[in-house]
């Protein structure tokens, strides 16, 4: 039952009664009955089945559900059912959920402001949280009684969900990593808020038109959004430009443009715990007297319209991934946010303490032992001097104390190795948009550099290494130095990684302080990316081993005793054909291409960026595409080959790879000697929602990044949650994923970070690859003599001449091995017993990558608290019924 049942708060089962599971998604024999069957009562044997794969539904909760459906449809929406349109049936059933939601936060706030835990604030500049309505019902338990209330109804379920617009605030990996730490720490109860920005437009949407990417502005805001709350009374001042002035009674910041930061406040359900955290996202208003108070007193109507300018600051996401763009308004947005969220920091600190809204604590020392702030990357950085400011200038702290602090309060999480992705803002930028802040920079780089210089007297060129600022052409601030000295944790996402960041990247830094660096590999919420996405799976699974995994996904290692049960294997198999019969109908139905859903689903789906290799992919596709038009009669297994993602709009190249992978996609669709053999799709706008769809339909996952450049990877730790095999290279989390489930379970290929340290020292000749290998010059040839492009032929000059002149990451190098490798996974797919045994093994080992991991590692090691099992009571029970299920109380 790890859907929940409906009308059950913790209620147990009669002894004599199986215990239900109630996870599979709608119910099962009502799905598929034509109108007329759904008038009649289900028969006894219908509904003892209904009862054990379902759970029980209670009516008293079904008949709530519909009585609250009602009421917001006639008084939030104000429609009756005539006139009511699909999209009003979905916000009047979000509204129901979220009126569930609301008691449980309200006591979530209370409980923390009364105990005053240690608060952890996690800054990131990006959530990337998908939709959130099936992710409520399910924390909440209440999938069932809602399925079944809206059924009651006349609705579809499926339908009203498809409706909701993601919230795209997010690029990938990193945005996408926030939104499942923030499940994580709410259902490990801890006292967390996710702070960032409200995107009026989030990332593109995705078009692909003629082969080519076109983006669409995301109004995702357009309907309403029914889980943001507004918060205007706490509305706060953000300061911009103007001059700092010294005066006897200190610095002072003065000349200011005022930009006011309204916040919105979303609800974070922990799963079935009944805690409720905020993500509080910061939206930009001009001020009332914006640009009438000095100068424009005649034009009043061009000072209204300029307010934009103000409000432009919470507009639109960067979609840039990877990739760093020094952009005045970037660098507005990233001290918005940290301007905003410090001043709300520093009100909940002084106000918190037992029940006084009067600024109770005005000494700083306990703020370390109150406050923890991750900074996601280095985008939140200018939060280390802008806390320096508050303590420095406006609370009078001495600075070695307020430095102090700082560094036992921030903690930072570098997310990539690549060069171009490094933070590195013009001093000039920062000295006309944030004068005192300068300043307060370099002060802090001097006391820097007087220490290493007093480790490492002469030592000039590391002096210039681990200066903050870098010298030589434009002057520019190391937002990662800045961060690593001004935390007192620094941590990569997977061991790979975190060795590279601590004896290559940052390696003076590590011999400095080496305790300062950890290890925390990423992970993924199960909730989301088992339950919610694959209710078949997540079920069966819980019939074996029973529910507890959900919360604990280490017991995942339970199904080694099943590796060998011949029925176990069977229902694995056949959750899977179900996943990729149900990707196949949704593509037939939204693309109009018809696929063959018993070929190897063979998918690529990640943001597009030449590090990532689908150029890789695409020369394997044409690869395939040559052997079966050399040799039609040959035994080929059928492969449907799925790659998605988005190119940010100014990478020249990584547009390029989609038009060649488009036009590659015509040719071998539209060849009749190919027939149904192979087949290659372009999955247009890839985003959360559809990599729920995809990742449960994958036979095989490609993760085949050049070793050492991938930090650590997510999506390879989805699909082997979801029972895909993965081809993948020696970088990131696989590595350790390989180490769970033993690298024989994987299809593991290519140099490791060694081979390609030794490739750059002999310097890598692309030519000798090509010269060497005739099944790569014949698809290289192809795409150069414009094979794929006939209309234009040197239409992928710039891709050709980038593999073979300056390819940072080495495609030619790993092709052969890679073919060879697939070779591989092509002959085991063949035997599908073997195959699937090889899926269970996979899924068993998966435990390690739950973010629930992940979380109680930056809990014990970096923010000092522990995780809590108290489960706050629910609205309806009185406030002192806690249950604490930890054995000496909680420190959360």
């Amino acid at each position: 039952m790890l859907r929940g049942r409906a009308g059950s708060q913790g209620t147990a089962l009669g002894a004599h009664q199986k215990k239900p599971h109630a996870i599979s998604r709608g119910i099962a024999e009502r799905k598929g009955r034509s109108p007329a069957e759904m008038s009649r009562p289900l028969s006894d044997q219908e509904r003892r089945k209904q009862i054990s794969i379902r759970g029980i539904v209670g009516a008293e909760n079904v008949a709530e559900l519909k009585r609250g459906f009602n009421r917001h449809l006639h008084f939030t929406l104000v429609k009756d059912r005539n006139v009511a349109t699909p999209r009003d049936y979905y916000f009047a059933l979000a509204h129901t959920v979220r009126d569930h939601l609301v008691g449980r936060w309200i006591r979530t706030q209370q409980y923390y402001y009364e105990k005053d835990p240690k608060r952890i604030y996690y800054l990131s500049l990006e959530f990337y949280m998908g939709r959130t309505l099936q992710n409520t019902m399910i924390n909440l338990g209440l999938q069932n009684a809602c399925d079944e209330a809206v059924y009651q109804l006349g609705l579809d379920m499926e339908e009203l969900e498809e409706i909701e617009e993601d919230a795209g605030l997010g690029n990938g990996g990193l945005g996408r990593l926030a939104a499942c730490f923030l499940d994580s720490m709410a259902t490990l109860g801890l006292a967390a808020y996710g702070y960032g920005i409200r995107y009026e437009y989030g990332i593109f949407n995705q078009k692909i038109r003629d082969g080519w990417q076109v983006e669409e502005a995301d109004d995702w805001l357009r309907h309403g959004n029914p889980w943001e709350k507004a918060r205007p009374e706490y509305m706060l001042p953000v300061h911009f430009y103007g001059r700092v002035e010294h005066t006897a009674t200190g610095t002072k910041w003065v000349d200011t443009q005022v930009v006011l930061a309204l916040p919105y406040d979303t609800p974070v359900p922990g799963y079935m715990n009944n805690t409720v955290n905020t993500m509080r996202l910061w939206s930009a208003r001009a001020p009332n007297d914006f640009n009438l108070r000095d100068f424009n007193v005649g034009d009043y109507i061009q000072a209204v319209l300029d307010r934009n300018l103000a409000e432009n600051i919470s507009r639109v996401l960067y979609p840039n991934d990877n990739f760093f763009e020094g952009k005045e308004l970037r660098l507005k947005q990233e001290y918005f946010v940290v301007a905003a969220t410090l001043q709300d920091i520093i009100r909940r600190f002084k106000a918190s303490k037992f029940g006084s809204t009067e600024s109770v604590r005005t000494v700083f020392d306990s703020f370390p032992d109150q406050v923890a702030i991750q900074l996601n990357d280095t985008h939140p950085a200018m939060a280390i001097p802008e806390l320096m400011r508050i303590f420095v200038d406006i609370e009078k702290l001495p600075w070695n104390k307020a430095w102090d602090i700082t560094k036992q309060t921030f903690a930072y999480t570098n997310h990539t190795v690549l060069p171009e992705a490094l933070e590195r803002w013009p001093v000039d930028l920062v000295e006309k948009l944030l004068p005192r802040h300068l300043q307060i920079i370099y002060e802090i780089n001097q006391r820097h550099l007087d220490h290493i210089a007093s480790l490492f007297p002469n030592d000039v060129d590391r002096l210039r290494r681990m200066s903050l600022i870098e010298e030589g052409g434009t002057k520019r601030i190391n937002m990662a130095h800045l961060c690593i000295v001004g935390s007192h944790a620094v941590n990569g996402v997977a061991e790979i990684h975190s060795e590279i960041v601590k004896t290559q990247v940052f390696k003076d830094f590590a011999e400095l302080e080496p305790e300062k660096f950890q290890n925390k590999t990423n992970g993924i919420t199960p909730r989301r990316w088992l339950l919610l996405c694959n209710p078949g799976l997540a079920e069966l699974i819980a019939e074996k081993i029973g529910e507890d995994y959900v919360r604990d996904l280490s017991q995942l290692t339970k199904l080694h005793e099943f590796v060998d049960d011949d029925l176990f294997i069977r229902e694995v198999a056949k959750v899977k054909q179900e996943n990729k019969v149900k990707f196949a109908s949704y593509l037939e139905k939204e693309y109009k291409v018809k696929i063959n859903p018993s070929s190897m689903f063979d998918v690529h789906v990640k943001r597009i960026h030449e590090y990532k290799r689908q150029l890789m992919n695409c020369l394997h596709i044409i690869t395939m595409y040559n052997r079966i038009r050399r040799d039609p009669a040959n035994v080929f297994v059928p492969r449907t080959v799925i790659i998605g993602g988005k190119a940010a709009p100014g990478y020249h190249m990584a547009k390029m790879i989609i038009k060649l992978i488009n036009a590659v996609a015509h040719m071998v669709n539209n060849d009749p000697v190919v027939g149904s053999k192979l087949k290659v799709i372009f999955l247009e706008n890839y985003r959360v929602s559809l990599a729920e769809k995809v990742i449960p339909a994958t036979d095989l996952s490609e993760q085949i990044s050049t070793a050492g450049t991938e930090a650590s990877g997510t999506g390879n730790m989805k699909f082997m949650l979801n029972g895909a095999l993965t081809i993948g290279t020696m970088d990131g989390a696989n590595v350790e994923m390989a180490e769970e489930a033993g690298e024989e379970n994987l299809f593991i290929f290519g140099m490791r970070v060694e081979d390609v340290t030794k490739l750059d020292s002999e310097g890598y000749n692309a030519q000798q690859y090509y010269d060497r290998l005739p099944e790569l010059k014949q698809a290289v040839d192809q795409i150069k003599s414009g094979f794929f492009s006939p209309q234009e032929p040197d239409l992928f000059k710039d891709v050709i001449n980038m593999l073979f002149h300056h390819d940072r990451f080495k495609v030619f190098a790993d092709y052969e091995a890679y073919v060879k490798c697939q070779e591989k996974v092509s002959e085991l797919y063949l035997n599908s017993k073997a195959w699937t045994k090889m899926v269970i093994k996979n899924i068993a080992a998966a435990g390690k990558f739950s973010s629930d991991r992940t979380i109680k590692e930056y809990a014990r090691d970096i923010w000092h608290v522990e995780p809590s099992d108290l489960k706050i009571p629910p609205p309806n029970q009185p406030r002192d019924a806690a249950e604490d299920k930890t054995p000496n109380g909680t420190a959360a």
